[in-house]
């Protein structure tokens, strides 16, 4: 396969910069993977279309204010770090922003309350950094800002609609964007139905949204992410896969997590997933052999992604392709705080 293979065109003005006042009020396009009928909806609508028994499973990740604003210790030039993987207390991966930065270069933030130094290049731009004390959750609260994705270009007025509802363990450098539409009223209206829901983390970063830059597919060197499904929201997933019901992941990072844990399941118990923690670099394209997704709710992606070519795994390349341009078509907005579909 090559990388063209999963290009679209997408004008800039199909990009929402903002979320909707409500966010249950998005567009939802239904796809049906076996026949490629689609029909046009509101997010709402999407508890008529789940039946009892089935089980949504949320990434609960949240993201971190990850971008610091520094500045260089020894000739004050202006740096940005953007975090995105924690190694331990003191030492996180990065990416830093700014001139004729080098090994050993260090970095002030917040004018001196607390500074890093650029321990090690790594792959694909990142560095390790090594900040000169422990980088806490408050105070990263109080020196970092929300890390937005490049394509939005407008400020957000409140933080937490770059959350989901449901969001609770911090790691993420970008949100699980097709959880951001759902409301703690829609949720309890599904619970009441005898919807079932079970949590997963897998902490995102930012590499999960850069286009694919080889040429062809499988040369492409697939992220890893810590991920982490425990024996209570298993047990959930395989009891209500056990009694008729649909896995249906929330998202693409959900679906990784669950195929993953797909991955280590018991077969001969006729168990959906299992149990694990561990990082995983599951690269998820056509051909790809699912093993515990039964239905899928999506944003639209960025073109050349490994998103897109993870549904394309689970539609049909062909098939998600068109039913893009048919939203373009029908004016849906795209990427993190566009319309959604359910892939079914």
């Amino acid at each position: 396969m090559n990388v063209t293979d999963f290009d679209y065109d997408l004008p800039p003005r199909f990009i929402a910069q903002t979320p909707l006042e409500q966010r249950d009020a998005s567009r939802l396009m239904r796809l049906d993977r076996a026949t490629g009928a689609i029909s046009h909806h509101r997010f709402a609508d999407i508890e008529t279309m789940l039946a009892a028994n089935d089980v949504l499973v949320l990434n609960d990740s949240r993201v971190i204010p990850a971008r610091l604003r520094a500045r260089k210790a020894e000739t004050g030039g202006a740096a940005e770090i953007l975090l995105l993987k924690r190694i331990d207390d003191r030492r996180w991966q990065a990416l830093v922003g700014g001139r004729n930065l080098r090994r050993g270069a260090r970095l002030e933030v917040a004018w001196g309350v607390i500074s890093c130094v650029i321990v090690e290049d790594l792959a694909r731009g990142q560095r390790l950094i090594e900040f000169d004390r422990a980088l806490d959750s408050k105070a990263l609260g109080a020196l970092g800002e929300m890390p937005l994705p490049p394509y939005i270009r407008a400020a957000l007025a409140d933080e937490e609609r770059y959350q989901t509802v449901y969001s609770r363990v911090d790691g993420s450098a970008a949100a699980p964007t097709a959880g951001l539409h759902f409301t703690p009223d829609l949720l309890d209206r599904l619970r009441r139905k005898g919807v079932k829901l079970a949590t997963c983390t897998l902490h995102i970063g930012l590499d999960t949204f850069q286009p694919v830059r080889v040429e062809r597919v499988m040369e492409h060197k697939i992220h890893s992410e810590y991920a982490r499904l425990d024996e209570d929201n298993a047990r959930v997933i395989n009891e209500a896969k056990g009694a008729g019901g649909r896995i249906i992941s929330v998202g693409t990072t959900s679906a990784r997590t669950l195929e993953t844990a797909g991955s280590v399941s018991d077969r001969g118990r006729h168990q959906a997933v299992a149990a694990f923690e561990a990082n995983t670099d599951l690269f998820i394209t056509p051909g790809y052999k699912w093993r515990a997704v039964d239905a899928m709710i999506s944003n639209f992606h960025l073109p050349r992604s490994t998103l897109l070519m993870m549904l394309s795994a689970f539609a049909g390349r062909e098939r998600l392709l068109r039913a893009y341009e048919a939203a373009k078509e029908a004016g849906y907005r795209f990427y993190s705080f566009g319309d959604a579909m359910f892939v079914c």
